[in-house]
């Protein structure tokens, strides 16, 4: 339930959790080979402010959701949040967790005064999809992905 769940900054305690569930999310996504960050990285880069993260957290203290995300830059709106991950282990979906999850990272886009928040969904993921139309989010679908890997 979620009045058993508290919604908190990330620490560096929790980066063990995070890269766990960072890896159930790539396993759901049926690319758990991708999955390359270390916790050594992931500690670094938090140290370095190089992301941010929120932490859903239960009546046992225990890492049941998380997002995972950094400032960017649009250049037809201004700062903007990019939400990397957002991921609620499997036994705890469907408890209003996510929810209390995405209010907080919108809020936190408001508090850093983004003009936007940005994020990825894959278009087989429709309770994800379904999820975000709830909030009346526009699902971009005319746009490709690129990258270069290092």
């Amino acid at each position: 339930m979620t009045q058993d769940t508290t919604i908190r900054y990330a620490t560096a305690d929790d980066l063990t959790a995070i890269l766990g569930l960072i890896t159930d999310l790539a396993i759901y996504e049926k690319a758990e080979h991708e999955v390359k960050v270390t916790l050594t990285q992931l500690t670094q880069d938090f140290h370095e402010g190089i992301f941010q993260a929120q932490v859903a957290v239960n009546e046992h203290n225990n890492v049941v959701g998380m997002t995972l995300y950094y400032i960017t830059y649009s250049t037809w709106k201004g700062k903007m949040l990019y939400l990397e991950d957002f991921v609620i282990a499997e036994k705890h979906r469907r408890k209003g967790i996510g929810r209390l999850l995405f209010d907080s990272v919108i809020a936190e886009a408001k508090k850093q005064n983004c003009k936007l928040m940005k994020w990825q969904v894959l278009d087989w993921n429709e309770p994800a999809i379904d999820f975000y139309k709830g909030y009346d989010a526009t699902i971009e679908t005319e746009w490709f992905n690129g990258k270069i890997l290092f």
